[in-house]
């Protein structure tokens, strides 16, 4: 039985718009963390910056003998997140304007992103100038919803990939490629220069609350993904059975 840890952690912004939770959360920020929060021009940006760091503290004091807020955090220079602490742990964040999302393993590195469906004409839009040749002419052999559906997995994918890398968009988004169909279902293409070899990696995809959600691991974490579920970021997490996520390559 796979006994390594890999479990994803959702939280929803809007349930700080209870004056109680969200000052709970602000609590557990740092004083940089709070400094930044306060910085945000919108309140719905400043709502989601606190949910999405108050659900990482909180999401990683679940496996650690740790006060939530006294995680303490460095970042690379492209400003991926590891904890301080050599507790062994690895995550990341990603966060819209109605879920944030936490995933976590026990020494293998991840990525995840998200984002809302609403966004897919958007995505439509920035199409040619963020995917890649053959992702393109995939994407332009579909139409209608299939062809916005298709542009979403494609670029939350992609940005979990960079973001497990820890490179950003350091890493040229035309020189990988989610391709789709076969046996694999979706399998990665990378250009030799990005030192990297995608049997290092699966991946899945999943929908919840109106949003798809990419997952990126190294194939030395867990299999089994669990998913919680955070209400508020103050009551207890509920785990969610029977997520119905995809991984890939199938075969």
């Amino acid at each position: 039985m796979d006994s390594k840890l890999l479990d994803l952690w959702v939280a929803y912004p809007d349930d700080l718009l209870m004056h109680e939770a969200a000052e709970a959360c602000a609590s557990l920020l740092s004083e940089g963390e709070l400094t930044r929060c306060q910085s945000l021009r919108f309140e719905r940006d400043r709502r989601e910056y606190l949910a999405t760091h108050a659900l990482a503290r909180t999401a990683l004091s679940h496996y650690c003998a740790t006060a939530p807020e006294a995680w303490r955090f460095s970042h690379n220079q492209v400003g991926k997140p590891a904890l301080d602490s050599d507790c062994g742990l690895h995550f990341n964040l990603a966060n819209s304007s109605g879920l944030v999302v936490c995933l976590i393993s026990d020494g293998a590195e991840v990525g995840v992103d998200v984002e809302a469906y609403t966004h897919q004409e958007q995505i439509a839009e920035l199409a040619p100038h963020v995917f890649s040749p053959l992702e393109l002419a995939q994407l332009d052999a579909l139409s209608g919803a299939e062809r916005l559906d298709r542009g979403l997995s494609l670029w939350t994918l992609k940005e979990s990939y960079i973001k497990a890398r820890g490179m950003g968009l350091s890493l040229p988004l035309k020189m990988f490629s989610f391709v789709f169909g076969g046996a694999e279902g979706i399998h990665l293409e990378l250009d030799p220069s990005l030192d990297d070899t995608a049997e290092r990696w699966r991946f899945g995809l999943l929908d919840r609350a109106g949003h798809r959600i990419a997952l990126m691991v190294e194939r030395a974490a867990g299999s089994n993904l669990q998913v919680w579920d955070s209400r508020s970021l103050l009551a207890r997490p509920a785990p969610l059975p029977g997520e119905a996520v995809e991984w890939f390559p199938r075969a």
